[in-house]
């Protein structure tokens, strides 16, 4: 899940034209930067459910800059559209899918926006738009506690009897 706020947090997006544009920009998008399974566009910030296609810095770049860019071009507006970086939680199971689904969906009437997600146009919850299936391997919560195993595996190295080397996490935020 990706969230990144609006420059000082202006409310960009309470305007229609605004945020019909940022969904175009998010399709134009869709499929070779990123699969799109969720998201929610309010006043002043944005939630994704995305699996990156490419690495997750680069796909929220295209996102926020291509945004950016149609901005300028479309509507005009020579502002600072985005601020720095982004937050990101990785989805650990198929529960914590659903739950960040229900936490994109309810955002608008958590807010006071509307009264049912359903109703927000800017949203995935909205009928109408077209999404990216859930993706493979999301393991439910059950099978884990139902076989016993392991959290990891340990990694297996059959050319040398090295060990593998450190791959970094990725930070919690990241500047696109």
């Amino acid at each position: 899940m990706v969230t990144t706020e609006t420059w000082g947090r202006r409310s960009h997006f309470n305007t229609d034209r605004w945020a019909r544009l940022f969904i175009d920009t998010l399709y134009r998008y869709r499929g070779t930067a990123y699969l799109l399974h969720e998201f929610v566009i309010m006043p002043d910030h944005i939630h994704l459910l995305i699996t990156p296609l490419t690495s997750l810095e680069k796909a929220v770049q295209f996102i926020k800059g291509g945004f950016s860019f149609q901005a300028k071009k479309e509507l005009g507006s020579h502002m600072e559209v985005w601020q720095k970086g982004f937050q990101d939680h990785r989805i650990r199971d198929a529960d914590d899918y659903a739950q960040h689904i229900r936490y994109i969906q309810e955002n608008p009437v958590r807010k006071h926006l509307y009264e049912r997600a359903s109703e927000c146009p800017f949203s995935s919850a909205h009928p109408g738009f077209e999404l990216d299936a859930v993706p493979q391997g999301l393991k439910p919560q059950f099978i884990k506690a139902s076989y016993g195993a392991a959290e990891a595996a340990p990694l297996q190295n059959k050319i040398s009897n090295r060990p593998p080397e450190a791959v970094p996490l990725q930070g919690k935020s990241k500047s696109a």
